[in-house]
């Protein structure tokens, strides 16, 4: 395993970095509100962040994840470029892709995903190949950045294969869709289907995929906001001085933030490994699943440790310590929580050595 960036990822993490450090400031997400920064999206797009995915793979995905995460932006690049350009790029049609692709990379289409797990009633009314039309009825109550999307990719159970999942690209324009607010301010919606048409993405293993990836990617964005607020707390704890000394000076800080450290250096390796197995087309489900379960249970716990150590000021709703926290918690349960995680990694495990 070789976790060191290309050139190219490199570049466009350190592209990234800059920008997010310039317009995701404390006082643009205030002025935010929940909602997304639209002015930052555009300059994401207008530096070609979201197509150059394609090219820098999963891992390079993550690693831009990261730096969106170490300041908490309001952007809806994890969702776009899992569940539209990789999803399309690996598993649609040649006429999926000639089509869908090129909005998808320059940003004037924008694409998330009903994949909450445990949520939601779908059924399609048409089974069929990739590429094939059908309708879809059902509703799932809420989907991160569906205020965003123009397109959303829906995970349909199958009828007849246990566990199984179809997938299903509907347009935002041809849906109901109602405003929700979550512990985090990622301009999420209700979807209601009823009738709506939709094109099928992908053939059986294009669910797992795609839910592996989306797993992965979000644990890389757990990383860059447990590195945020561990970050945060160390510059606070080294400032704020009690009996003429500063916190950090204290071992019980110390050993917090050590241990806080850790789990945050956790929750990257094994999003790094995921990704980079993935890039060279290695299986990586399982692996998949262990970066869930850390971002998960480790995540909670860095983002408590880091509100913890600013104190009083932790308690302040304000403070952009706090907004680090409502990230953390939105992302443990995210697509599954820690014990969900782990109980589906040990069928799976019991599955491949039953084989």
């Amino acid at each position: 395993m070789d976790f060191t960036p290309t050139d190219e990822q490199t570049a466009a993490r350190e592209l990234a970095a800059e920008i997010f450090g310039d317009l995701s400031t404390p006082e643009r997400l205030v002025a935010a509100g929940t909602g997304s920064d639209a002015e930052l999206w555009k300059a994401l797009c207008a530096a070609g962040l979201p197509g150059a995915v394609e090219d820098v793979g999963l891992l390079g995905l993550v690693l831009l994840l990261e730096e969106q995460g170490r300041v908490t932006a309001q952007v809806p690049l994890a969702a776009s470029c899992v569940y539209g350009l990789l999803a399309v790029a690996v598993h649609g049609t040649e006429e999926q892709r000639g089509r869908l692709l090129p909005g998808l990379r320059d940003g004037t289409a924008v694409a998330t995903g009903a994949f909450p797990a445990g949520s939601g009633v779908v059924a399609a009314a048409q089974e069929g190949e990739p590429g094939l039309t059908g309708t879809l009825t059902g509703a799932v109550p809420w989907v991160p950045w569906l205020r965003d999307a123009t397109h959303v990719l829906v995970a349909v159970p199958d009828r007849i294969r246990r566990g199984g999942h179809s997938l299903w690209m509907v347009r935002v324009a041809d849906v109901a869709t109602e405003p929700v607010e979550l512990t985090a301010p990622w301009a999420a919606g209700r979807l209601v289907l009823d009738g709506t048409p939709g094109e099928r993405i992908g053939g059986d293993g294009a669910y797992a995929d795609v839910l592996a990836s989306a797993r992965t990617a979000f644990a890389g964005l757990q990383a860059g906001v447990c590195a945020g607020s561990l970050a945060r707390a160390v510059a606070h704890t080294n400032e704020r001085e009690q009996f003429g000394r500063p916190l950090a000076a204290k071992q019980g800080v110390q050993l917090r933030a050590a241990d806080a450290y850790m789990d945050t250096e956790a929750i990257r390796v094994t999003a790094y490994e995921a990704a980079w197995r993935r890039d060279e087309s290695l299986a990586y489900g399982e692996h998949a699943l262990t970066a869930a379960w850390w971002a998960s249970e480790a995540g909670k716990r860095v983002v408590h440790a880091g509100q913890h150590l600013h104190g009083g000021m932790g308690a302040d709703l304000d403070h952009p310590v706090h907004r680090h926290f409502l990230w953390g918690r939105q992302l443990d349960a995210y697509l599954g929580c820690g014990s969900e995680v782990l109980a589906e990694l040990g069928d799976l495990i019991a599955e491949e050595e039953a084989v």
